[in-house]
C-alpha cells in the first residue's frame, strides 16, 4: 500500500492572481504523484489547505480533488475554516463539532484528528477530542496511522515549534502512549520534512506544498528583527508512506522537473545485478 501526503497548500495566498505560486506548486506535486508507478492508493491532505479559509479557495481545492483517481483524506490546519470547509465539502464528518474521522485503508487504519483552534496559530486537542481518539484506538488493534496538522514537538526553530509541556500536547501524548498499535503520526504545519520518535511511536512531518521554512536553530527575539531568512523557495514537497506488510516506510520527495543523471540501461545493469545478487545471498 502506498499513501501519499501533501500539506500546507495555502491556496488563495494570492487570491486575485490566476498564476498563483501556491497553486502552481500544488499542481507540480499532483502531476508528480499521478506519474508514479504504481500510483498512490490515497492522498492525505494534512491541513492549511487554504491561506484564508475562503469559500472560493475551498472550491478550487474541491475541483482539483474531484479529478484525482484516488481518495483524498483532509485534515484542518490553523489557516482553515471549519464552517467554510464544510460548506464546500458537505459530507465532511463532524463529531462534537470537530472534523475527526476513521478511514479503513485495508491493512491499515487511519484516524484523522482536528487540532484547529480558530484564531490561534498553534494546535489544540481538548478532552472531547481526546476521548474520541482513545475510544477509536481501543476498539480496533489494527496497525493505525494518526493524522493531524500540528506536530506536538519542539523543533529547535524558535518561531515554528510547539510547547511540549502544553496541555494539549500532554493530553495527546497520554492517549498515544496507551496504544502500541499506533505505528505513525503524520503531520504538517512546519513547512519542513522532520522525523522523530514520539509517544512510543514515530512522528513524521511532511514538507510543505507551499514554500518551506528556513532551517535556523538560533533563538529568536520577538522584539529584535535580526534579518534572518524565514521563508525560502525550496521545491514543493510531499511524502510517500509505503506499507510493506510489516513496516511503514516514509519517503520525502519534491514536485517539478528534476535533471535525470542515470537511467536503467546497459551501463547501469551490472550495478543492479550486483545489488540484487547481494540481496539474494543475504
Amino acid at each position: 500500500m502506498l499513501i501519499a501526503q501533501v500539506t500546507d497548500i495555502h491556496l488563495g495566498f494570492q487570491p486575485d492572481d490566476p498564476a498563483e505560486l501556491n497553486r502552481k506548486r500544488f499542481d507540480d506535486i499532483i502531476e508528480t504523484l499521478l506519474a508514479l508507478t504504481p500510483r498512490p492508493d490515497l492522498l492525505l491532505a494534512t491541513g492549511d489547505l487554504t491561506e484564508h479559509g475562503t469559500i472560493t479557495s475551498y472550491q478550487t481545492l474541491k475541483a482539483i480533488c474531484d479529478k484525482l483517481p484516488f481518495p483524498v483524506l483532509p485534515a484542518l490546519g490553523n489557516h482553515d475554516s471549519r464552517a467554510n470547509f464544510c460548506a464546500v465539502f458537505p459530507d465532511s464528518p463532524l463529531v462534537d463539532g470537530f472534523m475527526q474521522y476513521s478511514y479503513d485503508a485495508g491493512p491499515l487504519r487511519i484516524l484523522v484528528l482536528d487540532t484547529l483552534d480558530e484564531g490561534r496559530h498553534g494546535g489544540a486537542f481538548d478532552s472531547v477530542r481526546a476521548r474520541w481518539l482513545d475510544a477509536r484506538l481501543a476498539e480496533d488493534a489494527k496497525p493505525t496511522i494518526v493524522v493531524l496538522h500540528h506536530p506536538p514537538i519542539d523543533t529547535g526553530n524558535g518561531w515554528m515549534t510547539e510547547d511540549i509541556d502544553a496541555a494539549w500536547v500532554l493530553r495527546l501524548r497520554a492517549v498515544i502512549e496507551r496504544h502500541a498499535h499506533v505505528i505513525r503520526l503524520v503531520t504538517g504545519h512546519l513547512h519542513r520534512g522532520i522525523v522523530t520518535g514520539w509517544g512510543g511511536s514515530t512522528l513524521a512531518v511532511c514538507p510543505s506544498s507551499a514554500p518551506q521554512v528556513a532551517i535556523d536553530f538560533r533563538s529568536i527575539d520577538p522584539d529584535v528583527p535580526d534579518g534572518r531568512d524565514m521563508i525560502v523557495a525550496e521545491a514543493p514537497g510531499f511524502a510517500l508512506h509505503y506499507w510493506t506488510g510489516r513496516d511503514l516506510i516514509t519517503h520525502f520527495g519534491s514536485g517539478g522537473d528534476h535533471p535525470v543523471l542515470a537511467r536503467y540501461n546497459a551501463r547501469m545493469q551490472p550495478t543492479v545485478r550486483h545489488i540484487l545478487a547481494e540481496h539474494r545471498g543475504h
